[in-house]
């Protein structure tokens, strides 16, 4: 991958400030209602992240838990999941941006981290 730094996509259930604050801080992230998957379900929303090349960062933890498994079971290849515990924005983006300064698009790919 040619790619250095993680791009994110966020869930629906995901504050869209906290796209607005990564972008402030020279990440790029684009929220569910700007990529028009707004109202798709899990595995879809999942899907989008994997064709854009995108981590996804979410607060549903059981249901990208099991697609996380899902997907590790049948050899498919996803660009990470963030499940974030319900904080305030700020909260949640200062936990994010630690793992976008610390780890690159290929040391993310298939993993799964909570902040």
């Amino acid at each position: 991958m040619n790619q250095l730094f993680i791009e994110l996509y966020l869930d629906e259930d995901v504050d869209v400030l906290i796209a607005d604050l990564l972008r402030a801080r020279g990440f790029k992230a684009i929220t569910t209602q700007e990529a028009a998957q707004l109202g798709s379900n899990d595995e879809n929303q999942l899907a989008y992240a994997v064709k854009e090349q995108k981590t996804f960062l979410t607060h549903n933890r059981n249901d990208f838990e099991r697609l996380a498994e899902a997907y590790l079971a049948s050899d498919k290849e996803h660009h990470g999941i963030i499940i974030a515990v319900r904080r305030q924005p700020y909260d949640i983006t200062h936990r994010v941006l630690t793992i976008l300064n610390h780890v690159t698009v290929d040391e993310m790919k298939n993993q799964l981290r909570y902040v």
